[in-house]
Order: C-alpha cells, then sequence, then structure tokens
C-alpha cells in the first residue's frame, strides 16, 4: 500500500499537471455520473420511471473538468502560492478573499456559459444570469471553510487534488443546482 502512494506522490512530483488534471477530471466526472445515478436510478420509485444515464453530459463534465477546470486551478494555486506563501493569519486571509471573490467568479461564469455552449442553448447566458447569484451564496458556505483547510494544511503540490476531492462534493451540489428549471423569459408582444 504504501508503495501505491509513494508512486502516486511521484506522478505528482514528476507531472503535477497531466496528474492533477486527470484526477480533478475523473472527480468532476465522477460527481455528475453520481448525481445521474442518484436522480435517474436510486430515488426514482416505479422501475417504468428510471431513466438513462446521460453520457453526453457526462462528455461535458469530462470537458469542464479536465480541459477547462483542471488547468485554471494549477495555474490559479500556482500563483496564489507563490505570491502569497506560508500559513501566517493574514496570509490566510489573503488567500480566502482572492479565492472566493476573484476566482470563484470566474469558474462560475465559465461553468454556466461553457455548458450553455456545448448544450447548444439559445441564450448562452440565461443560465448564468438566473443561477449565479443563488450558486455563489452556497459556494461561500461550502469553499471558505473548505479552503480554510486547503490553506492551512494542505501541502501545495496537492492542492489541486484536494481541491478534486472537495470539488466531487461541490459538483454534485453544482450537479443539483443545474438540473433545478429556470423560469424561461415570457416572449413580449407589443401591442401597438
Amino acid at each position: 500500500m504504501s508503495r501505491m502512494f509513494n508512486a502516486v506522490g511521484s506522478l505528482f512530483k514528476r507531472h503535477p499537471f497531466l496528474t492533477n488534471s486527470a484526477v480533478y477530471g475523473s472527480l468532476y466526472v465522477g460527481a455528475e455520473m453520481s448525481q445521474q445515478f442518484l436522480t435517474k436510478k436510486v430515488l426514482v420509485e416505479k422501475e417504468s420511471l428510471k431513466e438513462d444515464i446521460d453520457y453526453p453530459t457526462i462528455g461535458r463534465y469530462a470537458v469542464m473538468g479536465t480541459v477547462v477546470y483542471a488547468p485554471s486551478l494549477f495555474q490559479w494555486y500556482k500563483w496564489l502560492d507563490g505570491t502569497f506563501p506560508g500559513t501566517a493569519k493574514k496570509v490566510i486571509i489573503k488567500k480566502l478573499v482572492l479565492d472566493q471573490f476573484v476566482l470563484t467568479p470566474y469558474l462560475l461564469t465559465v461553468f454556466y456559459t461553457g455548458m450553455a455552449l456545448m448544450e447548444g442553448a439559445d441564450d448562452k447566458f440565461l443560465e448564468l444570469k438566473q443561477k449565479f447569484l443563488p450558486t455563489f451564496e452556497r459556494s461561500c458556505m461550502f469553499w471558505i471553510p473548505a479552503q480554510l483547510f486547503n490553506f492551512v494544511l494542505i501541502a501545495p503540490r496537492f492542492r489541486v487534488l484536494y481541491m478534486g476531492v472537495c470539488g466531487f462534493v461541490w459538483v454534485n451540489i453544482l450537479c443539483w443546482i443545474k438540473r433545478q428549471q429556470t423560469p424561461q423569459p415570457v416572449a413580449s408582444s407589443s401591442n401597438e
């Protein structure tokens, strides 16, 4: 078992970007897969109402988690740890504030607009407009404590992996929020 941990640790040291991207992307996909499994198979009482897993959606989450989020997080934490090294209270507060109020709005914007683009939505910004604020509020409740733990106790080379594990939980929340119906805008009729 210790040999396996050493091998994994070695991969993170030799190929941190690729390893973090693969792990984060896998956890991101796992979150969507678990959401679909629960909502389409487990929580459905009647067998006739159970649905198949939506693999195109899982593919979109794979792209978002591996190609978009993982590189963004990798570069962000590399910059953040380089700019604000250490675990002093002032440093941690700076990291928490920057993480929540700079990175999170960017990630939520990329998530909702990126998914809308991949889904071929007519209005690429509608879901972002409708869900950004409630998602951001939930994000604050989830990520501020998670990041406090991250910045105090997690070694920098394992930050994206830790974020992946937290992300698995968070993406389950995000998937749930994304599945919530949004009111469609009513077409205005002009009576002139």
